[in-house]
C-alpha cells in the first residue's frame, strides 16, 4: 500500500494551518507597534495598558507555533524542502513574539513617560521610522505568504534606512540633553521607544532572510560576517 500521497496532503493541511497562524500572528503584532506608538503620541494610557497586556496572548501563540511544528516533524519525517519551511515557520514566529516584545517595551516607556508629566518633553520625529519599520514586517510576511523572495533584496536594503532613522533620533536627543538636562529623563525614554522601533526592522529582515531559506535553502544570515578564524 503506497501512504506517500496521503502523508503529504496531511502535512500540507497541517502546515498551511500553521501559516496561516503565523500570518495571524504577523497582523497582530504590526497592529501592536503601531497601537503603541499612537499611545506615546496621543498619551493615550489606555492604549498603551492595552498594548501591554495582549503581549501574553503573541506569547502564548509563539508557544503553539513551536509546539505544533516539533509535532509536525516527529509525525511526518519531512522531505528537506518541506523540513525548511517548517522550521522557517518556526523561526519566523520567534521573531513576531519578539517584535510582540518590542511594543510592549515602547508601551512601558510610554507609560512611563507619561507617568512623570514632564512640562516639556523633546519632540522627535517617530512616525516615519514607524511607518518604514510596520511597512518592512508588512512586506516580509507578505514574502512568506506566497512563499517567493523576489522582493527580499529591496526590503533588506530598507533595514539599513531604519538604522540611519534611528541614529538620526539619537543625534537629535542627545543635543536636547546637552542643551537642557532637564529633558534628559525624557530623552532616554524615547531612546528606547525609537531603538524598540529599529529592532522591528531588524526582525523583519530576519524574516526575509527565514523565507529565503525556505524557498531556496540558502542561510544568508551571516553574509556580512568575518570569516571564522581558526583557533591557536
Amino acid at each position: 500500500m503506497n501512504l506517500k500521497p496521503h502523508t503529504l496532503s496531511v502535512f500540507d493541511r497541517e502546515i498551511n494551518e500553521l501559516r496561516t497562524l503565523v500570518l495571524t500572528m504577523g497582523r497582530e503584532v504590526e497592529a501592536q507597534v503601531q497601537r503603541a506608538v499612537e499611545g506615546v503620541r496621543t498619551g493615550n494610557t489606555d492604549l498603551l495598558e492595552a498594548v501591554r497586556s495582549k503581549e501574553k496572548e503573541i506569547n502564548a501563540e509563539d508557544r503553539e507555533v513551536f509546539e505544533k511544528t516539533v509535532q509536525l516533524i516527529v509525525r511526518n519525517a519531512p522531505t528537506a524542502s518541506d523540513l525548511r519551511l517548517a522550521l522557517a515557520t518556526m523561526q519566523i514566529a520567534t521573531d513576531l513574539e519578539r517584535v510582540g516584545d518590542e511594543a510592549k517595551k515602547i508601551a512601558k516607556a510610554g507609560l512611563r513617560l507619561l507617568e512623570r508629566q514632564p512640562s516639556f518633553t523633546p519632540s522627535v520625529e517617530l512616525d516615519l521610522i514607524t511607518r518604514t519599520g510596520v511597512e518592512m514586517l508588512h512586506a516580509a510576511l507578505d514574502l512568506y505568504a506566497r512563499l517567493e523572495d523576489d522582493q527580499a533584496s529591496e526590503i533588506l536594503a530598507r533595514d539599513k534606512e531604519v538604522d540611519r532613522m534611528f541614529k538620526g533620533i539619537l543625534r537629535e536627543l542627545i543635543t536636547y540633553m546637552m542643551e537642557d538636562p532637564r529633558t534628559i529623563s525624557q530623552s532616554i525614554e524615547l531612546v528606547f521607544i525609537a531603538k524598540a522601533l529599529e529592532r522591528v526592522g531588524d526582525h523583519a529582515k530576519n524574516i526575509v532572510e527565514h523565507v529565503i531559506y525556505a524557498v531556496e535553502g540558502k542561510d544568508v544570515r551571516y553574509r556580512g560576517s568575518p570569516p571564522p578564524q581558526p583557533e591557536a
